[in-house]
């Protein structure tokens, strides 16, 4: 389970599918802002995350899968991405959401499922430019424009039916050996 994100609703919601998929799966979660895997022939499957900003996902999230393409292609995966455009809900598939839409079509990776999560919307943890920026971006798209307000779009069922259909077509994990 990879993610990387800004303030933290990426972690959040990777969190959410790493609880939801205890038992079912063998998981671990990295940031890849703190530790890029080095081998993934080991893994079953994989799940990454990342969020938008400004229109882009972040570079080490497209520079992992560009150069794991190959591996993940084998592998059962999936792909979801964070933004705040996906709190409109018919912005939240691969198909309706010009990020995830633009990423997959310019990446060899094609993953087994993949959807576009609504963020959260943290004013106050924003730096001066990043408030007044995403201000701007918030008033052109009918959005929240209040600069002391912190509001979480995230659809919590959505991210549990993307889990749960993600861990119904895994191989039932391995038990652990005793020795």
């Amino acid at each position: 389970m990879l993610h990387c994100g800004h303030e933290g609703q990426t972690r959040k919601i990777m969190s959410r599918i790493h609880d939801r998929l205890q038992g079912r799966a063998i998981l671990e979660m990295l940031d890849l802002r703190e530790r890029i895997p080095g081998d993934i022939a080991g893994y079953q499957a994989v799940i990454a995350g990342a969020s938008i900003r400004y229109g882009h996902f972040p570079k080490v999230m497209k520079r992992f899968v560009t150069k794991r393409a190959e591996e993940l292609n084998r592998l059962p995966t999936a792909f979801f991405g964070v933004c705040l455009t996906a709190r409109k809900p018919h912005k939240r598939t691969p198909e309706s959401n010009v990020y995830l839409r633009k990423l997959l079509a310019n990446i060899l990776w094609q993953p087994s499922m993949s959807a576009a999560f609504a963020g959260a919307l943290l004013y106050p943890r924003y730096r001066w430019y990043d408030r007044l920026a995403i201000r701007m971006i918030m008033r052109m798209t009918g959005g929240e424009t209040d600069p002391t307000r912190e509001i979480e779009y995230t659809d919590w069922d959505q991210v549990d039916a993307f889990a749960d259909a993600f861990a119904s077509g895994l191989p039932n994990p391995k038990p652990e050996t005793q020795g």
